[in-house]
C-alpha cells in the first residue's frame, strides 16, 4: 500500500491553521479566510525572498493584528504535526519578517511544497538573532502558539544534524 496521501481540492481548502496561546482572539484560518486578507497584507511570490520557495503569503504582522497578542507574549512557537517539528523564536525579532505561505496561484499550498501552510522568514539574517536561522522556515505548519517563554524547539543542534535536515528539505 502506498504512503501517498491524496487530498481533494475541497479538503485542501478546508485545512485550518490554529493561532493560539497568549492572544486575545485565538483563531483557526484556512485558505478562504487567508485569501480575504487585504491586498496590503498579501505577499505575492515569496521566491523573491527565498529563491527555492514558491507561493503567495500573508504577513505575520497581519495575523498578529487579528489575534492581538497579550503584552506578555514574547515567543512564537511554530508547530508542524506532520513531521513533529517545532521551532520557538523571539516574537519581537520576527514579527515584521515572518510570512505565512498558503497558496500557489489560485490553489492551496500542496504537501509537496511544504503545505498546507509554510512559515517563511523574509530575511532571517536581518533579524539579528541566533535563534532565527533557516530551520525557522517551517513546512507543514498547522499551529502557531504565542507564549511568554521559549516553547518546544526540536531544531537540530549540531552541524551534522542541520546538514541531514536540509538534505531532506
Amino acid at each position: 500500500m502506498s504512503d501517498t496521501l491524496i487530498i481533494s481540492k475541497k479538503e485542501k481548502k478546508d485545512v485550518k491553521l490554529t493561532i493560539d496561546g497568549l492572544v486575545q482572539h485565538p483563531v483557526s484560518l484556512g485558505y478562504e479566510e487567508l485569501s480575504q486578507f487585504s491586498e496590503s497584507d498579501q505577499v505575492v511570490d515569496v521566491s523573491r525572498f527565498a529563491g527555492k520557495k514558491q507561493g503567495d503569503a500573508v504577513t505575520l504582522d497581519s495575523l498578529l493584528r487579528l489575534v492581538e497578542p497579550l503584552p506578555e507574549a514574547n515567543y512564537l512557537t511554530l508547530h508542524a504535526g506532520r513531521d513533529d517539528f517545532h521551532v520557538s523564536i523571539p516574537l519581537e525579532s520576527v514579527k515584521l519578517e515572518g510570512l505565512l505561505v498558503y497558496k500557489i496561484g489560485d490553489e492551496p499550498l500542496g504537501l509537496n511544497q511544504g503545505g498546507p501552510f509554510r512559515f517563511l522568514i523574509k530575511d532571517f539574517a536581518a533579524c539579528h538573532s541566533a535563534e532565527l536561522d533557516d530551520c525557522a522556515n517551517v513546512k507543514y505548519l498547522d499551529r502557531m502558539e504565542l507564549s511568554q517563554r521559549k516553547g518546544l524547539d526540536t531544531r537540530p543542534t549540531t552541524d551534522e544534524e542541520h546538514e541531514a535536515l536540509h538534505k531532506g528539505a
